[in-house]
């Protein structure tokens, strides 16, 4: 297996069958041998069926459930850890960076990195559809606390396209502890601090309207998480 590709899925019926279908259509025109492992986080709309529909007659789609919703670190740690593939990609499932842009992240693991974020911060990112004002502040305050409390190498931790080498992944997902949002903060710090080489690469990049970052909820749990992380990653 070439490549496996992680999608988390909470609820996202509306769009999940698209997604599917524009990650299986660009991968089977590459022939590599490639799987997508679909994580249900306890859904509660049709996302499952989604899932299994496609998976009929496209036998690299493979579904792994939660039967309550964990978050989305924990689906991923999910994905990754069931993944047979030598790279492992993991995107949202809204697709807010094109499938595409896979090509520019795995020139650097060719390149000898072991991780390559996707990054709306680096040289050469470009965001097409912007997010909305407010979205836009926390966007640029969380960066700044990532910074300030565990690490500073990275203009972007939350982009959700990420590509790493099997058996990196594998290592530090296994010691993965966040189940949140903040998840990516605590694969950077553990990545570090076994040291690994990681790429931020810029990327492509549209604002979903369908975000499941609450504005009003997870802020302050986002908070909360990243000074567990910082005492468990010193």
């Amino acid at each position: 297996m070439d490549i496996s590709i992680v999608i988390p899925a909470y609820n996202e019926e509306n769009r999940l069958g698209t997604t599917i279908e524009k990650v299986y259509t660009y991968f089977k025109k590459t022939g590599m041998p490639f799987e997508i492992i679909v994580v249900d986080d306890g859904s509660k709309d049709g996302t499952v069926n989604i899932v299994k529909n496609f998976a009929i007659d496209h036998p690299e789609v493979k579904l792994r459930c939660h039967l309550k919703n964990k978050g989305k670190g924990a689906a991923v740690k999910t994905g990754v850890l069931a993944a047979e593939g030598d790279i492992i990609l993991f995107t949202d499932a809204d697709l807010s960076t094109p499938i595409e842009e896979f090509e520019k992240l795995k020139k650097a693991i060719d390149n000898g990195y072991d991780i390559a974020i996707g990054s709306r911060g680096a040289e050469n990112s470009k965001v097409v559809i912007s997010q909305p004002f407010y979205r836009r502040f926390i966007g640029k305050f969380f960066p700044f606390l990532v910074r300030l409390l565990i690490i500073k190498d990275f203009k972007d931790t939350q982009c959700g396209f990420k590509l790493f080498k099997k058996e990196p992944a594998k290592t530090i997902f296994n010691k993965l502890y966040t189940n949140g949002f903040t998840f990516d903060v605590e694969i950077l710090a553990l990545a570090k601090r076994e040291n690994l080489k990681i790429g931020e690469i810029g990327v492509v990049w549209y604002n979903s309207s369908e975000s499941k970052v609450s504005i009003l909820k997870d802020p302050l749990k986002m908070f909360l998480e990243l000074n567990r992380i910082r005492g468990r990653i010193k």
